[in-house]
């Protein structure tokens, strides 16, 4: 029998997202069933291989056909077992993944972090293009990175490479999660831009983005943009500092790589050109001009796809001579 479909999966706090995907990348079905983090994300495996079973038979695909399972998970990853070393938003601390996975759906299952499997979708099959040096940034709650090198993603020797979010930016700077203080997540992430904005509530300034609180008791990152717009200057230094120092931590990350193409995705990244405009001056201002000069700046693709997209490219890129 043919082997016809992969399986990608994209585990985040909320929802884990399924997707079967074909040999050339185009999704046939996908789906979301919600994250259970009841004892510690104990029954996520299970759930996840009860829901892909159930689906699997409504869509009369044999198990046979299936190349095997990739597995995004949001934390470090050891991709040599499988296995979830941290995932702090779910509860997971040294928890066996890929071998739970594995033996439930006696297919093969690989695992990698959550961002860089949205790199290796964006680069599959959105805007990456089959790069083979690429960083892909992912502007969200937090801020994730991926990094492609030699056409594979680089995982580092206990899967910490590529956090990007975790460059410290700001010495001395606001807490981060990770439990350093200024790294760029406390900056150009969406929780980072809105603590900036209600910073300024604190002041004495007649800045719209304490008009706009009041009018609505809160503030969020896509409200301090479209007020920078507005051309209101308290929200107007917030977008500046995320560009310059967005823009210099890739520029210090793209030293070490040289890649052809930077791809910024997540929420934040619906700013367009109001955020992609100014972050390349940055980037540019920063960056040896060698690298810059061939260095091109893109908005992501896929969206909420690239991680189960990406899931399929990391079963294709092990089993499959591509």
């Amino acid at each position: 029998m043919n082997k016809d479909y992969f399986i990608g999966v994209d585990i985040g706090g909320t929802t884990v997202k399924i997707a079967i995907i074909n040999n050339i990348g185009d999704i046939l079905n996908k789906w979301e069933i919600l994250t259970n983090k009841d004892n510690s994300g104990a029954s996520i495996p299970n759930d996840i291989w009860i829901s892909l079973d159930e689906n699997l038979g409504e869509l009369h695909i044999d198990k046979n056909q299936i190349h095997g399972i990739g597995v995004g998970a949001p934390g470090f990853v050891d991709t040599e077992t499988g296995n979830v070393s941290l995932a702090v938003n779910i509860g997971w601390k040294d928890f066996d993944l890929g071998p739970q996975l594995e033996k439930l759906s006696n297919l093969p299952v690989f695992v990698d972090n959550d961002a860089n499997i949205a790199a290796l979708g964006e680069n599959w099959k959105g805007a990456g293009n089959l790069a083979d040096f690429l960083i892909a940034v992912t502007l969200g709650t937090g801020v994730g990175g991926g990094i492609i090198a030699n056409g594979k993603i680089i995982n580092g020797f206990n899967g910490t490479a590529g956090e990007i979010g975790h460059l410290t930016v700001e010495p001395g700077g606001a807490p981060c999660n990770c439990g350093r203080r200024g790294c760029l997540e406390t900056i150009a992430s969406a929780t980072g831009i809105v603590r900036q904005a209600n910073n300024v509530l604190n002041t004495e300034s007649n800045s719209m983005i304490k008009e706009h609180y009041k009018l609505h008791g809160e503030i969020t990152a896509k409200d301090v943009f479209d007020l920078a717009k507005k051309g209101d200057s308290q929200a107007s230094e917030i977008v500046e500092k995320i560009t310059d120092f967005l823009g210099l931590a890739i520029a210090n990350a793209a030293t070490l790589i040289n890649p052809s193409k930077i791809v910024i995705g997540g929420g934040v990244s619906k700013a367009g050109a109001q955020l992609l405009v100014p972050l390349r001056q940055s980037f540019t201002n920063y960056a040896l001009p060698r690298i810059s000069e061939e260095c091109e700046f893109v908005i992501a693709q896929l969206g909420n796809d690239a991680g189960v997209i990406g899931g399929a490219y990391l079963v294709k890129n092990q089993v499959v001579t591509l």
